[in-house]
């Protein structure tokens, strides 16, 4: 199920990902954000990655979780707010 976000975010599509995959679109990597119990699955584009504000929070994420990401993909530990606020940045 995708829901959207205001058109600042329109590249980041959330998805509820239970114990199927959903597809994600050429150019993309799907990672994982939230609290502990409740992480939520979103898709920003490569791009993403390379900018610095982004290259912390993978620091974050190398330093918590290495090689060994509990979802199966790339777990980002920090709050869903601070990701959209991040990718409302990255946007623009």
């Amino acid at each position: 199920m995708a829901i959207r976000f205001p058109s600042v975010v329109s590249s980041v599509k959330q998805i509820r990902a239970k114990n199927q995959q959903a597809a994600v679109p050429k150019g993309c990597v799907p990672v994982y954000v939230g609290d502990h119990a409740d992480k939520k699955r979103y898709v920003v584009p490569l791009s993403y990655l390379s900018h610095p504000a982004f290259q912390d929070l993978l620091q974050r994420a190398e330093e918590e979780f290495g090689f060994n990401h509990p979802m199966g993909g790339l777990t980002i530990p920090c709050s869903e707010e601070t990701f959209m606020e991040l990718t409302s940045e990255l946007k623009c």
